[in-house]
């Protein structure tokens, strides 16, 4: 069963539970899933659903820090919630040795010397890697190993 398959069910099963944080959120990234089919007239597969399952889960954490900085206990419970039903569909993140590791063998791969090959280790670390790490932990993992 495909992610996209998986939440159309999940709505479903929202619905008959009466759970409506999770209905809301699943429907939220349903319109980003039919927004994209309908404006790029393709089908989404796995991969894209897990950038927009990213790209959902960034906009969540953008909008937690910035009502945990307003002080809006309310909205913050309810960010939390919409950001840990969309991070159930992601893949587990990798920990920061994890991480490393694979950087370490990114920057051996691509012959990455110094701080100017930054770009081809990026590029490479974001399609090896996927949704499985934060671009600014990639980056800030990459800068430290690239400047030692």
């Amino acid at each position: 069963m495909t992610i996209k398959e998986q939440i159309k069910a999940d709505i479903k099963d929202a619905m008959r539970a009466k759970a409506v944080a999770k209905r809301d959120t699943l429907r939220n990234i349903q319109a980003m899933v039919k927004q994209i089919e309908v404006d790029e007239r393709r089908e989404v597969d796995d991969s894209d659903m897990e950038k927009i399952l990213m790209k959902y889960a960034k906009q969540r954490e953008d909008a937690l820090a910035q009502f945990k900085e307003a002080g809006r206990e309310d909205l913050v419970e309810k960010e939390e919630a919409e950001l840990k039903i969309v991070q159930s569909y992601l893949p587990e993140p990798m920990d920061d040795a994890e991480l490393e590791t694979a950087l370490q063998k990114i920057i051996a791969e691509v012959g990455a010397a110094s701080m100017k090959d930054i770009g081809k280790v990026m590029g490479t670390a974001k399609s090896v890697i996927g949704s499985r790490a934060d671009g600014g932990r990639i980056n800030t993992i990459v800068k430290r190993l690239l400047t030692n």
